[in-house]
C-alpha cells in the first residue's frame, strides 16, 4: 500500500511547496503585529476613504516586507527553483485577499469600537444633563453640557467630540 504514495512523492509533490506556506504565515503574523500602523493610517486618512483605496491600506506594504524577508533566506534559490508562474500567481493573489480580509476585520472592530465609545459618552452627557452633577474642581456649582462642552462657572471648560 505504501508504493503508491512513495511513487506519487517521486514525481508530484503533494501540497503546496514550502515557501508558499512560510510567505502565507509570515505574511499574517506581519498583518496581526502591525495593527498600530493600520489603525494609526486608517485615522490619519480620516476613517472614511473610497472602496478601492480602503482595500490596500496596509497589505501590499506588508506581502513586500515579507516577500523580500523571504528572499534573504538562505534557501530562496531553491524555492525560486520551484516557483510555477500561473499557479504561483494564483496562490499569490489569495494570500492577499486573506490580508485583506484580516485588515477589514481590524477595521471593523475599530469602527465598532468607535461607534461603541460614542454611545457611551452621549448617554453620559445626557445623564449629566438631566442630573445635575457638581464640579469636581470648585464643588460649587453644578456643571452644565452646552453644545456637547461640559462647563462650569468656576472655568472649567471640557469639549466633547460629540
Amino acid at each position: 500500500m505504501a508504493e503508491p504514495s512513495r511513487h506519487r512523492s517521486l514525481y508530484k509533490p503533494v501540497g503546496s511547496p514550502p515557501w508558499k506556506e512560510t510567505f502565507r504565515q509570515g505574511c499574517l503574523e506581519r498583518m496581526r503585529n502591525s495593527r498600530d500602523r493600520l489603525l494609526n493610517k486608517y485615522r490619519q486618512a480620516g476613517g472614511s476613504m473610497p472602496a478601492g483605496a480602503q482595500k490596500t491600506l496596509l497589505v501590499q506594504e506588508v506581502m513586500e516586507e515579507e516577500w523580500n524577508a523571504l528572499q534573504s533566506v538562505e534557501s530562496w534559490p531553491e524555492a525560486l527553483a520551484q516557483l510555477e508562474e500561473p499557479m504561483d500567481l494564483a496562490v499569490l493573489e489569495e494570500i492577499q485577499q486573506e490580508l485583506i480580509d484580516q485588515e477589514q476585520s481590524i477595521i471593523s472592530e475599530y469602527e465598532k469600537s468607535l461607534q461603541f465609545d460614542e454611545e457611551c459618552l452621549s448617554i453620559m452627557l445626557a445623564e449629566w444633563e438631566a442630573n445635575p452633577l457638581i464640579c469636581p474642581v470648585c464643588t460649587k456649582y453644578n456643571l452644565r453640557v452646552t453644545s456637547g462642552v461640559v462647563m462650569c462657572q468656576c472655568g472649567l471648560y471640557l469639549p466633547s467630540h460629540s
